[in-house]
């Protein structure tokens, strides 16, 4: 499948390395708004903007995309204007050699799963969501579409994460704890009980600190 990375920045080039390590997909170039056309990414052109998307396919024969945009909010408004555009287009995920999947995982469509992540048994990854560099789901993990674990995060079995929820870089999530949806744990957090959506934890235990609004900015 010919397919375009959407995002040339840093998480547009992890992914752009997982593709190619992959070796299932075929890259023809990247997407991004903000680089000139021409440009080179890793090697790969910049082929123009999103909002060209339609002509871009065209031209070059794209038939999916893998939308490497590291705000969950962003990258979920990205992926509906995609889909306006181009009802038929394909979001492939892109998983790295090294990601351990066990057995009985469903993973859904256009997620990245950098290297090192694990997700155990009976796990589910949602759509869209982002596994970071050797995080680590346990069993019977539920995450929402559109959330994303950091590098180094952490979750215990049974662990339930909300649509849009981020778990930042080196926190943990115990077993059978319930974070709400478009939450945000701190770096480092420790979250030992159920978090409300709409939040932003952290500490060790995790503590609601404030509120926060859908699409709020967190990187």
């Amino acid at each position: 499948m010919n397919v375009a990375v959407i995002g040339g920045g840093g998480h547009g080039r992890v992914a752009i390395d997982i593709i190619e390590k992959a070796g299932e997909l075929n890259l023809v170039g990247v997407i991004d708004a903000k680089l000139p056309a021409g440009e080179k990414v890793l090697g790969y052109p910049v082929l123009g903007s999103d909002s060209e998307i339609a002509s871009l396919a065209g031209q070059h024969g794209i038939e999916g995309v893998v939308v490497a945009i590291g705000d969950n909010w962003v990258r979920s408004n990205v992926v509906a204007a995609v889909a306006d555009q181009i009802p038929q287009m394909k979001f492939p995920s892109a998983i790295h050699p090294s990601a351990q999947i066990a057995r009985g995982v469903q993973i859904g469509r256009g997620s990245v799963l950098m290297a090192g992540s694990v997700v155990n048994t009976g796990s589910q990854v949602g759509e869209f969501c982002i596994l970071n560099t050797n995080c680590s789901i346990d069993h019977d993990g539920v995450l929402g579409d559109f959330s994303s674990f950091g590098p180094n995060s952490c979750a215990g079995g049974t662990v339930h994460i909300g649509e849009f929820s981020a778990i930042s870089l080196g926190a943990n999530v115990i077993h059978n704890v319930k974070v709400g949806s478009h939450t945000v744990v701190g770096a480092g957090a420790t979250v030992v009980s159920d978090l409300p959506s709409n939040v932003v934890a952290y500490g060790t235990p995790a503590r609601v600190m404030r509120s926060r609004e859908p699409g709020d900015s967190y990187l």
